[in-house]
């Protein structure tokens, strides 16, 4: 099939009746866009207005710039199946020998152009992905629309959306100048295919040679080799040879992620007001990985433990495997490259050709000259950068513009970067359309299944462990919503496996409190971890619990005064060196590399790079025993000194908790001493009454005066700075104002704040807003419902709420069953994993008329057909768009 040619002249007035007309401009009209070509000759639209001031960093959403879409559409569906027909008129010269399929063809366009109305790509992502990577990506979006044309017509189709695609891009570079000055050379690239008339160019890239497709063969095995497997902490698998590691795909959990808010998403009331916030307004939720299918550049922000690893693991693997699941087709066919930060954040971002050297993978050395190169300019890379924070804060910026020039040489390619939330700024490289994704903390119904996972596994081939871990999982899954520093732990992937490991090493008896956990963690692996199972003579080294641990804190002191996570393992060596012969119980146990490799082997708690480095499991692990190691050496100036940076919170936290009474006063005191200004000031003074419930004993001078410097901090008077209390613990009930005291905008702010403490304290104090009428007030009550008991929530303040417009939020079948009890109520938020023949058992159907989709629930809708009072589906912007909706219910 030879590739569509649409000349300019005859498309350019069918592609502008896709786009609604601009408003007509205020001032002189200017001239469009780069001189086109004498051949084509074009004069000023004169329908475009002036280029803004200041466009918008991440571009503007296509969505609001077509036809067919808003509140005052252009041009109706029926206008663009004849749009979609005469294009593929236009695309039959010369003839071709399918002429009588020509109609399903235009049927197949028209679906396929809509999806530029559902989508939420912005034109400087369109731009970015050129003609063939958008047309791929709408697609997606009408997957199997084509499945009644014949290969021949299908193929045609997809010619002809590209040159559609193409001719689109065009007219917004005429419209959009500053899309031009943004991306030069692909703007110039699209103007002289259209000058020339041909979009071969487009559709014809050169096949891999031989030895690049032999050598990726190898390098695609690698990938699923290195990266298939996760680290279950405490299981001990009947194979000696993988002892503490499980497949991936038996194990991996899919989370939750929310886009950041659309600035231009106004929620809306089933009555169409625009005053009505639904929980968590404008924020979708969605299995992290779909975030991929309508998303080009994605940063991915989530706390230690979150799970950003092995996100990224997963789509290494199932990218590198082919034939990747249901909702990830955009990876098809992509090569992945799996870039840890760390293993480079000293030298600089590599360039593709360094790649493999930069992470040392074993076949670096092996790969053909250019290849990553060549994998990149065929726009065919899938780009996994993790842990932007594990540079040192100085280095970041840096590294993100070595990154923002690759991805402007080798534009087109899929690229994901991970960090922990503070690490970079908001908005950070969205000028090059990186949209930001926060994972959430797991769900009561995730942690369920995520114990329920890690007791399967841990289960032994004889089956002498069964009942004994049926005792401790069921003991487990009662602990967990009784006590809230568990769970508040146990949202965390990592922490809730440490969690069940602990669990079971106890015999089903847990401590409570966070430094306890991490102490009987400490136990667990450094003292009876081997004696248990039976490992008594592995080495000549014998050291005991208090030996190990005192080294593994010089290690990851120094790593904390370093700001670095790695360190080479000749460092490491100098390090243990430098400290044996303090500590009388290592003297003579043998050489510093022997000490070395009995720490890496037997404490579970380090591993060892491929490329001479050695790191701890997780920075978790890291920051708890650096804070412990600078108490002992008093270094507090250092914490001190760095209070104000959001990498060190933890370390400032557990020193806290590991420092005596007098440690703990001077460590305080500092935290509120004079001499700082503005936000980082504020900062520390908000650490130090967030550390306060790590204490056990202080001073009452030095604890009157944390109270009397925060006393002001937490009567916010901005969203912003309500949100940000929440970390700071239930310290913060005792400070707030009287509910009962404060309007409408300010309760609405105390809310916010008192919502995200996620300790059943303040039920209470939450239980004293519920009589407010403001809907904003009323809304934000009931999206913190999740973050506490279901039932007692459900019983002190959302019975109590007036429902008049006021969706109810539901992520998991425990509020769906509490919602039932309650007697159910019109407008129902979906914002969990749920099924449609959950909904269906859960959800009071007569009730329901209004439901508001923040949830990827990924299946068609006709299941909606069972509600019988339902006229409104509202789906939250950045969804995938839905199917099967039936007849009679409006789609807002």
């Amino acid at each position: 099939m030879e590739p569509v040619r649409l000349p300019s002249v005859d498309a350019a007035p069918l592609v502008q009746r896709l786009f609604a007309p601009l408003p007509a401009p205020t001032d002189t009209p200017r001239t469009t866009g780069t001189p086109h070509s004498p051949r084509h000759p074009r004069p000023p639209d004169p329908h475009t207005p002036p280029p803004p001031s200041a466009p918008p960093p991440g571009g503007q959403l296509i969505a609001g710039l077509v036809s067919f879409r808003g509140a005052n559409p252009s041009c109706g569906y029926a206008e663009l199946e004849r749009l979609a027909t005469r294009f593929v008129r236009l695309g039959l010269v010369p003839a071709v020998l399918f002429r009588g399929e020509s109609a399903g063809v235009g049927t197949v366009l028209a679906r396929t152009l809509s999806v530029l109305g559902e989508l939420d790509t912005t034109d400087l992502q369109a731009l970015r992905m050129g003609p063939q990577d958008w047309a791929r990506l709408l697609r997606t979006g009408a997957p199997g629309a084509d499945r009644e044309l014949s290969p021949e017509a299908a193929s045609f189709h997809d010619s002809l959306l590209v040159a559609v695609c193409l001719h689109a891009l065009n007219l917004l570079l005429d419209r959009f100048p500053h899309l031009a000055e943004r991306l030069p050379e692909r703007s110039h690239h699209i103007r002289q295919l259209v000058d020339l008339g041909d979009v071969a160019v487009v559709r014809r890239r050169p096949a891999p040679s031989a030895g690049d497709t032999a050598f990726e063969e190898r390098y695609l095995r690698s990938v699923v080799e290195r990266h298939n497997r996760v680290t279950i902490h405490g299981i001990e698998l009947s194979n000696p040879h993988t002892p503490d590691t499980w497949p991936l795909e038996t194990t991996y959990l899919s989370l939750g992620a929310r886009f950041d808010t659309p600035a231009a998403a106004a929620p809306r009331g089933p009555d169409g007001a625009d005053d009505v916030e639904p929980a968590e307004p404008a924020l979708p939720l969605m299995p992290a990985e779909r975030a991929l299918t309508t998303q080009e550049r994605l940063l991915v922000r989530g706390v230690a433990g979150s799970g950003k690893t092995t996100l990224i693991q997963r789509l290494a693997v199932a990218t590198a495997r082919g034939g990747v699941p249901d909702g990830l087709e955009p990876l098809e066919g992509r090569i992945p490259f799996l870039l840890p930060v760390r293993r480079f954040a000293r030298t600089g971002f590599p360039a593709p050709d360094d790649f493999l050297r930069a992470i040392h993978h074993p076949l670096a050395a092996e790969a053909p000259d250019g290849w990553a190169a060549r994998v990149l300019a065929d726009e065919r890379a899938l780009l996994l950068i993790d842990g932007m924070d594990e540079a040192p804060e100085h280095q970041r910026a840096e590294l993100g513009e070595q990154l923002r020039r690759i991805l402007r040489i080798y534009s087109g390619n899929i690229c994901l970067v991970t960090t922990r939330p503070p690490a970079v700024e908001a908005a950070w490289l969205a000028d090059e359309g990186f949209t930001e994704l926060t994972l959430a903390p797991m769900s009561r119904d995730q942690i369920s299944r995520f114990i329920n996972a890690w007791h399967n596994a841990a289960r032994t081939d004889d089956g002498r462990d069964h009942q004994h871990l049926e005792d401790y999982r069921e003991r487990l899954l009662q602990s967990i919503p009784l006590y809230r520093e568990l769970r508040g732990l146990a949202t965390n992937p990592l922490m809730c496996g440490l969690i069940c490991a602990l669990n079971r090493d106890r015999n089903g008896s847990l401590p409570q409190g966070r430094r306890e956990l991490y102490e009987a963690a400490m136990e667990m692996l450094l003292q009876r971890r081997d004696p248990e199972r039976r490992v008594l003579h592995a080495d000549d080294v014998k050291l005991d619990r208090a030996p190990r641990e005192r080294l593994l804190r010089k290690l990851a002191y120094r790593m904390l005064v370093e700001e670095r996570s790695v360190l080479e393992t000749q460092a490491a060596l100098d390090e243990i060196e430098t400290h044996t012969p303090a500590i009388p119980s290592v003297t003579g146990q043998g050489t510093p590399r022997q000490i070395y490799e009995h720490l890496l082997l037997r404490t579970g708690l380090l591993r060892e790079g491929t490329d001479g480095t050695v790191e701890f499991i997780h920075r978790t692990v890291q920051d708890y025993l650096a804070a412990k190691e600078a108490v002992e050496r008093g270094t507090f100036q250092l914490l001190l000194d760095h209070a104000h940076e959001p990498d060190w919170e933890e370390v400032i936290r557990m020193a806290v908790a590991h420092a005596r009474p007098q440690e703990c006063a001077v460590l305080l005191e500092g935290l509120i001493a004079p001499g700082r200004t503005g936000m980082k000031r504020n900062r520390r003074r908000l650490l130090a009454a967030a550390c306060l419930e790590h204490v056990t004993e202080l001073d009452p001078d030095v604890l009157a005066r944390i109270r009397r410097e925060t006393r002001n901090m937490v009567r916010p008077t901005t969203l912003a700075a309500a949100r940000g209390l929440g970390w700071v613990g239930p310290i913060v009930l005792e400070m707030l104002p009287d509910p009962t005291k404060v309007g409408d905008e300010e309760a609405h702010r105390l809310a916010v704040t008192a919502t995200r403490i996620r300790d059943d304290a303040a039920i209470h104090y939450l239980a004293q807003l519920r009589h407010h009428g403001s809907l904003t007030v009323r809304a934000e009550l009931a999206r913190g419902w999740h973050n506490f008991d279901t039932d007692h929530y459900a019983e002190e303040v959302l019975r109590h709420l007036d429902p008049e417009g006021l969706y109810f939020p539901l992520t998991d079948r425990v509020e769906l069953d509490a919602l039932a009890k309650m007697g159910g109520r019109e407008c129902v938020q979906i914002a969990g994993p749920f099924t449609p023949d959950e909904l269906l058992d859960g959800l009071v159907r007569d009730r329901v008329a209004h439901l508001w989709l923040a949830y990827d629930l990924g299946v068609s809708m006709e299941w909606l057909a069972r509600f019988p009072r339902l006229t409104t589906l509202r789906v939250m912007p950045r969804l995938p768009r839905v199917e099967g909706v039936p007849e009679g219910i409006r789609i807002v």
